[in-house]
This record gives C-alpha cells, structure tokens and sequence, in this order.
C-alpha cells in the first residue's frame, strides 16, 4: 500500500508543478487554488507513505515521479522537445526509480 500511496504522491506532484506555471498573478485563484490543493494531497500522501518506505527511496522516486511526468506533460501539451537525447535521459530516469524500487528493502 505505501507504493501505492507514494505513486499518488507522485501524481499529485505533476499537477502541482504543471500549475505552478499558470500562476501570473494574485488576481488568477484557479491556478493557486489547484497548485496548493496538489501541493497538500501529494505531501500528506507522500509522508504516509515514508511511515514504510526509506525517505531517500521513497524521496528519490516521488522526484522521479514528478520529473519525468512533467516532462511527458510538456512534450504531449506544451509541444517541448522530443528529441532523442532527452527522451533516452527521460528513460534513465525512470529505469532508475525502477531500480530504487525493486532493490530496495522496504521497513519492517
């Protein structure tokens, strides 16, 4: 379950961090309302989850998570770059929260 919770963790990190960006002004509360909303779910989620999981595993992939999915948002929605080498080092992101994962002891 703390996987789970640490993946809904990351999730909300993307929607957090892809809001940001739409924050131009005081006056604009839908952005700053989503952006803080995001912020709160995916922290709660994220300090559940490190109950079980070793904060720099669970750390180092909630980033992950974050990073990567943002990058996705912004080839698929913000017509950035998809060149190669990006999308290789976007690879080796994810192979390494795969290997953080599954070579990780996980707390008693």
């Amino acid at each position: 379950m703390a996987w789970f919770q640490l993946f809904i963790a990351g999730l909300f990190e993307i929607i957090w961090a892809v809001t940001l960006k739409d924050i131009d002004s005081i006056s604009n509360i839908k952005p700053i309302v989503i952006t803080m909303v995001g912020m709160i779910i995916s922290f709660s989620f994220l300090s559940i989850a490190l109950k079980k999981i070793p904060i720099g595993t669970g750390y180092a992939i909630w980033t992950g998570i974050g990073a990567v999915g943002v990058a996705i948002y912004g080839i698929i929605f913000q017509a950035e770059s998809t060149n190669i080498i990006r999308i290789i080092c976007l690879a080796l992101i994810v192979i390494g929260i795969l290997g953080v994962k599954f070579f990780t002891q996980q707390k008693n």
